[in-house]
């Protein structure tokens, strides 16, 4: 730049992706911009994105910019990694029309700039360019013309301007006094709360620019609503600086002003600067009336409309509203000078009348709304008297309306309207292309949602999990709150189940509230309903409570229990839809969804909320056949399970039992001890071949056949035969089974005498007092596999300190890899049980069993301990 100051400077890196083109048009946009270098923002931009573009997408290799401001101009340079590219020189051979894609940033370089070049270094390519400021006169950098005082904007009395700067982290950390007056809060309320937490960000999840973003902008200008202490949202004009201290440490420096009032900040429209001698460049019509540069964003194209189409016919208000896709209905999607509560997609119908002004597919000019109510919905109780609307139209199909309203009568005439359409038909096309776009963004969005939904509905079939997966996923994406209605049958009212608020501290509030209202009809009709019941109930406890309030004299100090109604009443104030839960052709429930006060819900969220919903009630109604069948599957299991342990005099028993299998309570092992008559008793453990309900049902057959054939006085192998015949004669059905059957009788003196047979089952184990271990019984074949069995049984003395254990061979076949258990482990285990009570050496064996393998084990376990206590000394 010669010998020029340099003032200031900013550099950045953007990586080799086709995003890096905007993004680096941004930074360099704000960059000027911050610099108050407005006049060659255009220019800048341009030429910069055609050399990113070369460097990001044509080399492949990412993009350094680097502005440099002086006094008189800017110097921006670009450089990417790759020096092997060629000059596209004049008269060189080489194309260089203005369509040919590789050097086409050189010559806009060369038709734009002041000054331009370009340098090699051997790593580097190095594209610059200067652009010159305007000549002003001196002291002037905008101005206006002078204007009569019935023309210049109206404020208040006072002008407030709420000053508060926001830290790196988005926690307030200033609040002066027009902060506090405007708001309602005292700065100690706000200092070190989120921004987030009190402004209302016209935003919808998925589209736009969230607060965040806009404070980690260089500059920012526009419209949101910000929470005052009473609940309202205050709709404002807000300018957001970003700054950083003399450590380096970068804040946010946010202006605010009453949105009526957003002449005190808001930046005039850029008018070119004209040279005498030079001939004006050619305007677009669209930018005449948007500005450049104009916003990239749906909502901020649709804001900065109305805020030109007002400005443009000096009226008080103005709305824009854009048309559903079967073109019957208009939805608010912006609007300035209203009320909050018409500000966001509200509905009115296309044809909301007869004749040629009662359609929004025509331009339309009223006089007087008092001579014609109704006319307008939109503008229903807001003052306004005068007002024109036109129709946004690509090619002849309607996408919006555009309208602009005064509170003074006879203010508009055809002439205005034709302005106002002029205006439309210039920016239809923009709003319809960026309408479009979020759209997609949007579907791909909902797309991404409902994936995510359904995978997290598939994964449990707990009910009240499963309710609140379906209240977690709505709020805080589709709705501010949600209340989930269950209906048990046909019979019965709908219940209140689950409630959510995105606020912690609203649910208990908000619970009340509903609790105390009926529940919404259970309608199978597919598609939202609107729900007015909470909000009637809210505004008619708040105003409730506010009239005491006022009877007690002290509004300024209300207890707890005011300020919950209170706020309940502002976050139920605004829309509430019910959805129904229909699952297999019947309602299962409803899905309430609700907004704060004066908000509307927009009709692609209700689309998603009812794909949502068809989704959760699906995954409810699995839920609660699971449990039914859980419930019926558990009752059965437990009819299965001996009633309990008998006392059996002088003798201590114990058994744990481990069914294989998640929700199993019953498997194939199964055992039983039970009295059979006066001083006997009889004891079983056997193993079914496999685990599951098939076991479990010949597990209910063997353990009540043992119980009746003993009772009828046959012995252990006449108990065992018949038991065998009555497994075979299930046919297909019959599963073969081992058995250890014996019968206990207590002895006089202190021993127990036991007659036991083993059907082809893991042998029982006897520990004697002096520690050695022996097999109780002998093998015999087990039962449902041959018809003629013979069997024998066997007489076993237990003294005083013996051990007798019976297992299944989910015990002595547990397993680790290559290595297994087995009957020597097992009597391993059961040697250094020596003196312990037949339920410590129960547990023993099981936590042998459980440490022997680290891996859960894969089939059933029983254990049976019985010991014969050594008499007590005095």
């Amino acid at each position: 730049m010669g010998s020029a100051v340099i003032t200031a400077r900013a550099a950045a890196t953007f990586e080799p992706v086709g995003r890096s083109v905007a993004t680096a048009r941004a930074f360099v946009r704000d960059t000027l911009q911050g610099w108050g270098y407005t006049d060659v923002v255009d220019d800048a931009v341009v030429l910069t994105s055609e050399l990113v573009t070369n460097a990001v997408v044509h080399a492949g290799t990412a993009a350094d910019v680097l502005c440099l401001r002086t006094e008189d101009g800017v110097r921006i340079e670009v450089s990417d990694h790759y020096p092997e590219r060629e000059i596209p020189l004049q008269g060189s051979g080489m194309d260089t029309s203005p369509e040919r894609e590789s050097g086409r940033g050189l010559l806009l370089c060369a038709a734009l700039a002041s000054r331009w070049g370009v340098e090699y270094t051997p790593t580097h390519k190095h594209a610059w360019f200067q652009l010159d400021l305007p000549e002003r006169p001196v002291g002037i950098r905008s101005a206006g013309p002078l204007l009569p005082t019935a023309l210049l904007p109206v404020t208040d009395e006072r002008v407030r301007v709420a000053v508060v700067q926001i830290d790196s982290t988005g926690a307030v950390t200033a609040w002066n006094d027009d902060a506090a007056f405007l708001f309602g809060y005292p700065a100690d309320q706000v200092t070190g709360k989120q921004l987030t937490d009190f402004a209302a960000w016209p935003q919808t999840p998925g589209t736009s620019t969230g607060i965040a973003d806009a404070l980690q902008l260089s500059r920012w200008e526009g419209s949101y609503g910000f929470r005052g202490a009473d609940g309202r949202v205050i709709p404002v004009y807000a300018s957001h600086l970003r700054v950083r201290d003399t450590q380096g440490e970068p804040s946010t420096v946010c202006l605010l002003v009453r949105d009526y009032e957003r002449a005190v900040l808001q930046s005039p429209v850029r008018t070119p600067v004209t040279d005498t001698g030079t001939e004006n460049r050619a305007t677009d019509p669209f930018e005449v009336f948007i500005g450049s540069p104009a916003p990239d964003d749906l909502d901020g194209l649709l804001q900065r409309t109305v805020e030109r189409a007002r400005d443009m016919l000096d009226a008080d208000s103005a709305f824009l509203l854009l048309a559903t896709d079967d073109e019957t209905e208009l939805e608010v999607r912006a609007t300035t000078g209203l009320p909050s509560a018409r500000q966001r997609f509200a509905r009115v119908p296309v044809e909301a009348g007869t004749g040629r002004y009662g359609s929004a597919r025509m331009p339309a000019v009223h006089e007087d709304l008092n001579a014609v109510p109704g006319a307008v919905p939109l503008l229903s109780d807001t003052g306004m008297r005068s007002v024109v609307t036109v129709p946004l139209k690509v090619e002849g199909r309607l996408t919006g309306s555009l309208g602009v309203a005064a509170e003074a009568p006879g203010r508009y005439s055809n002439e205005e309207a034709l302005r106002l359409q002029f205006a439309a038909d210039r920016i239809a096309l923009a709003v319809e292309s960026a309408r479009l776009g979020e759209l997609e963004r949007l579907r791909r969005g909902s797309l991404s949602f409902l994936v995510e939904a359904s995978d997290l509905l598939a994964g449990t079939l707990d009910r009240d999990q499963t309710l609140a997966l379906m209240a977690q996923m709505t709020v805080p994406t589709l709705a501010t709150w949600c209340a989930v209605y269950t209906i048990a049958d046909q019979s019965s009212e709908p219940y209140l189940s689950y409630v959510l608020h995105e606020d912690e501290e609203r649910i208990d509030g908000l619970k009340a509230l509903l609790s105390k209202i009926a529940p919404p009809d259970p309608v199978p009709a597919p598609g939202a309903r609107v729900w007015t019941a909470p909000s009637e109930a809210a505004h008619q406890a708040a105003l409730h409570t506010s009239m005491r309030s006022l009877d007690r004299d002290a509004p300024l100090s209300m207890g707890m229990a005011t300020r919950t109604i209170l706020a309940t009443a502002s976050a139920v104030g605004g829309e509430t839809v019910v959805l129904p839960l229909v699952a297999r052709n019947r309602v299962i429930g409803m899905l309430t969804l609700g907004k704060p006060s004066d908000d509307h819900f927009r009709q692609e969220i209700l689309e998603l909320a009812e794909d949502l919903s068809r989704r959760a009630a699906l995954a409810l109604d699995n839920a609660r056949l699971y449990s039914e069948r859980m419930a019926i599957s558990q009752s059965l299991q437990r009819s299965l399970l001996p009633p309990g342990l008998p006392d059996v005099p002088n003798v201590e028993i114990e058994v744990i039992y481990r069914a294989a299998g998640e929700g199993n309570e019953v498997g194939g092992d199964f055992y039983d001890v039970f009295p059979i008559h006066d001083g006997a008793y009889g004891f079983a453990i056997g193993d079914v071949c496999g685990t599951g309900p098939e076991a479990a049902a010949v597990t209910g057959l063997a353990r009540h056949a043992l119980r009746l054939l003993a009772r009828e006085g046959f012995t252990g192998p006449a108990v065992l035969e018949r038991l065998n015949a009555a497994i075979l004669d299930e046919g297909t059905r019959s599963r073969f089974l081992t058995l250890l059957y014996g019968e206990l009788w207590p002895q006089e003196d202190g021993s127990a005498l036991l007659k036991v047979v083993c059907a082809g089952h893991p042998l029982p184990l006897r520990l004697r007092q002096d520690g050695s271990v022996v097999a109780a019984a002998e093998p015999q074949p087990l039962l449902g596999v041959i018809e003629d069995l013979e069997l024998y049984e066997q007489e076993i003395t237990l003294d005083p300190g013996d051990v007798l254990l019976c297992v299944t061979d989910g015990v002595t076949e547990r397993r680790e890899g290559a290595r297994m258990l087995g009957d020597d482990g097992l009597a391993d285990v059961l040697a250094t049980c020596t003196g312990l009570t037949a339920g410590a050496v129960a547990a023993r064996i099981l936590r042998a069993v459980e440490r022997f393998a680290a891996e859960p084990a894969s089939d059933d376990m029983a254990i049976l301990a019985m010991r014969v206590p050594e008499p007590h000394t005095v």
